[in-house]
């Protein structure tokens, strides 16, 4: 199993965009961002599409097509990013019923279900806590 980079690259993505804003373009393209990421300009695309249904990004077709952010970076956090490309839960129990005749497969889901839950809010607490312009300060830090 992988770990979900989506979080990552979309964090990256809009990071980008702001910096990118701040020094004097208006907007950006899939393909500049792509390079950045070192990904698919299509990977971005279908990215940008659901950061914009959530209201972080705008596009903007024709001449002078591309993205920009929808708000500013210190308005954007983390969480906010999460749940506009990972919005279901971060755990999942398991896909068929365990047998209920067993001791653990009756009692594995309300005991991991608790676990979860608290994991859950913890990390939605930091994530909440983090905004992208804390992200880009950090990353413009000298070494």
């Amino acid at each position: 199993m992988s770990a979900n980079s989506r979080l990552t690259i979309a964090a990256h993505t809009l990071t980008w965009i702001g910096l990118y804003q701040r020094r004097g373009h208006e907007v950006a393209t899939s393909e500049q961002i792509a390079e950045s990421v070192n990904t698919n300009p299509v990977v971005i695309r279908r990215l940008l599409g659901e950061l914009r249904k959530a209201g972080l990004a705008e596009s903007r077709r024709g001449a002078g097509a591309g993205w920009m952010l929808a708000r500013d970076l210190a308005e954007i956090t983390l969480l906010d990013v999460h749940q506009a490309v990972e919005p279901g839960p971060l755990f999942a129990l398991h896909r068929a019923a365990p047998n209920a005749e067993c001791v653990v497969g009756h009692g594995i889901g309300p005991a991991l279900t608790a676990v979860y839950d608290d994991v859950e809010a913890a990390l939605r607490r930091e994530l909440a806590r983090t905004t992208l312009e804390d992200v880009l300060r950090d990353v413009l830090k000298p070494a």
